[in-house]
């Protein structure tokens, strides 16, 4: 009987073993989870937690008070740096446009000088006048200096005139130059002009073209438009003053203006337009 009982015993084996190689793996497990997080660590941050803690040791101030004063001052330290940088970047901007604005003003004053040397020496100063103001410089051309009566046609001699002026022009390059054409207030109906509108506006295409066969003007910068009679210097109701509301203009544009002009393209526009009706 006791030895049936023995051989049963025998028979399963024993098992103990698996208890201690179970946490030994556990413990495998867990150190290297722990390695895995120590290689993850932001240096940056605990080094930052380890000042806090010293600062917090030596002086009693807490940790969380710590990290706030940090940012503070990181934050008033990164404020005024970004304010020292606008500061200087408005100043130097400020100081260079002021600049531009001068150079500009020169250039134009100088070409006015040109023109009118011109004009005085070819004895054209009772058909062409110039005028510098906040906006452009403005060279008015009677239309009988350019055109037969009713044609777009420009005279032979008056070719000599857009050439000149083109040439005194292509030396300050970069400027918008507009040419616009005005005629009075009597009715055309032709059948190359059907009214003043295709006469004024044939007119200020001829002068360009005229203008841009010098190669140095850029025909990028270089545009013309009509205003027929709608924009007249004088009264139409006599000779006299329908002689000077027939006119070519040719505008040099200023690309530095006063900055409540700057912003708006169409007050640029506005006050080229208001000039042209101040004139005498």
């Amino acid at each position: 009987m006791s030895k049936k009982r023995h051989e049963h015993h025998e028979e399963h084996a024993d098992e103990s073993w698996l208890l201690p190689y179970s946490d030994l793996m556990t413990l495998l497990l867990a150190l290297f989870i722990v390695l895995y997080a120590a290689s993850a660590v932001n240096t940056a941050k605990l080094e930052q937690m380890s000042q806090a803690f010293k600062t917090a040791f030596n002086s009693g101030i807490s940790i969380f008070e710590k990290g706030d004063i940090t940012r503070d001052n990181d934050m008033k330290k990164r404020s005024a740096e970004n304010e020292l940088k606008h500061n200087n970047g408005t100043t130097k901007k400020t100081e260079t446009r002021e600049e531009l604005m001068q150079q500009e003003q020169q250039n134009l004053e100088q070409l006015k000088k040109d023109l009118d040397k011109y004009i005085k020496k070819s004895g054209l100063s009772s058909q062409l006048d110039t005028q510098l103001n906040h906006s452009q410089l403005l060279i008015t051309i009677r239309d009988n200096a350019l055109f037969p009566s009713g044609s777009a046609s420009i005279k032979p001699d008056s070719q000599k005139l857009a050439k000149a002026i083109a040439q005194m022009l292509d030396q300050y390059p970069g400027y918008e130059i507009l040419v616009a054409g005005h005629t009075d207030n009597q009715p055309i109906k032709t059948t190359e002009f059907p009214s003043n509108w295709e006469l004024s506006s044939q007119r200020a295409v001829n002068f360009m073209r005229i203008l841009l066969e010098n190669s140095k003007l850029d025909p990028k910068h270089v545009s013309s438009t009509a205003y027929g009679e709608y924009r007249p210097l004088q009264s139409n109701d006599t000779e006299a003053g329908r002689a000077i509301n027939r006119r070519v203009e040719v505008s040099i544009l200023r690309n530095y203006v006063e900055p409540t002009d700057a912003n708006s393209t169409d007050r640029t526009l506005s006050a080229i337009a208001n000039d042209g009706k101040q004139q005498p």
